[in-house]
């Protein structure tokens, strides 16, 4: 436990943004793992998009860096395209 009044105000903070911040990761993680799996079936194109859809929120709520959302919707995007040609 933080001594520092400031310290433990900080760690309130994180727990907050913690609690907000999970469901938005875990929809958005279970989102991309839902569309990896449907790649070979013919709903691949609307699960990808699902995904991209959490993926962006998770990017403007701050969840994930949107370098990191642009790098996660890339790879996704080349499994499509692999998987459709």
């Amino acid at each position: 436990m933080p001594n520092i009044k400031s310290a433990e105000k900080r760690m309130r903070q994180n727990e907050r943004q913690r609690a907000h911040n999970k469901p938005i990761a875990t929809r958005m993680k279970s989102a991309v793992k839902k569309a990896t799996a449907a790649l070979k079936t013919e709903s691949a194109v609307a699960a990808v998009s699902q995904a991209f859809r959490h993926i962006d929120k998770a990017a403007s709520a701050g969840v994930i860096h949107s370098n990191a959302a642009a790098r996660r919707k890339s790879r996704l995007a080349k499994k499509l395209n692999a998987a459709s040609a």
